[in-house]
């Protein structure tokens, strides 16, 4: 089986990267053919800095190794180097039409946040198509706001075989319901996007203002709370061994849930929780030369796999002759 997903180095990645994304695919490398990658060409739809695009794949790349993935097991690279995911994308695009992507809400939300209308960004899933068939993908990993580009992909494939006989798998998306969506400070889903998240690797003084700075209601500490409400219980609930949150979910309910004790807690929950990948990332980052050694090496293999695909479709749509 193969498993797939990719996650955009638009700035510093965060505990809802890791939980959506990065542990469970990290997890998978023990379940089949695992395909890991950094979505720099996606970040392009909002990043303008191209030193901090730059900076910031390489510290994906840090993040990733640090946290537990394995170069190894796994087939790790940066989108940009495989350019045939790009000749891909634009015949996929011929095929797509215009009413399928104009139904994305990913779209509509990110514009009203202020990302700029670009035809990059109203076509972004037919890269993430692009991104997923180009290697044949049985199992995508995706957090629920990604689950309907994933069924663009699936009718982009289907599509595709229909029209010119099989040649791609239809993907299926893989989501894990408790942690799909990771709450950020002010209760939305923790993105880049809206300023809202709690950095992995943060130093210690910043870690501690991000977590004070996670919105709570204003009642007493002596009132019942329903915690399922509560954006900093759902984030404690990530970390807290069960009897202690078994403890603070019978605070909340039966009174004497104190938020800035807990928000404490969680600061140190958070420090020790990703300690060892803390440490190891400091040594992988004053390595840069091995991080792009890893990332050519996982290239390599991502277009050996990438060109059998390709070569399929061109011969299929009529590009050889």
């Amino acid at each position: 089986m193969k498993i797939l997903s990719g996650i955009q180095p638009s700035g510093k990645l965060h505990i809802g990267n890791y939980f959506g994304m990065m542990r469970p695919m990290i997890n998978n490398m023990d379940r089949g053919e695992l395909y890991a990658f950094i979505v720099n060409l996606h970040a392009l739809t909002s990043v303008t800095d191209s030193k901090a695009l730059a900076q910031d794949t390489l510290e994906a790349a840090a993040d990733f190794l640090a946290l537990g993935l394995d170069p190894e097991r796994c087939i790790f690279w940066v989108q940009s180097d495989v350019p045939e995911v790009t000749e891909l994308t634009w015949i996929l695009s011929t095929l797509t039409p215009i009413g399928l992507l104009e139904r994305c809400h990913s779209y509509k939300d990110k514009v009203a946040k202020g990302i700029a209308a670009s035809h990059g960004l109203f076509s972004y899933p037919v890269l993430m198509a692009a991104d997923i068939l180009l290697y044949q993908a049985d199992l995508v990993p995706v957090g629920k706001d990604q689950k309907q580009h994933l069924e663009v992909a699936r009718d982009i494939a289907i599509k595709f075989n229909n029209n010119y006989g099989e040649t791609f798998v239809v993907p299926e998306a893989a989501i894990a319901d408790d942690v799909a969506t990771v709450p950020g400070l002010d209760g939305q889903k923790m993105s880049k996007s809206y300023g809202n998240t709690i950095g992995i690797f943060l130093d210690a003084k910043s870690l501690k203002k991000r977590v004070m700075a996670i919105v709570t209601d204003a009642a007493p500490v002596e009132a019942p709370k329903d915690p399922d409400k509560c954006n900093l219980y759902n984030i404690f609930k990530l970390f807290a061994p069960a009897d202690r949150l078994k403890e603070v979910h019978d605070l909340y309910v039966n009174g004497g849930a104190a938020y800035g004790y807990l928000k404490l807690e969680l600061v140190d929950l958070l420090w020790e929780y990703f300690r060892p990948a803390r440490e190891k990332r400091e040594q992988l980052s004053a390595d840069p030369g091995y991080l792009r050694q890893v990332l050519a090496k996982g290239a390599d293999k991502a277009r050996e796999k990438a060109s059998v695909t390709l070569d399929q479709v061109l011969d299929k749509v009529g590009l050889k002759y």
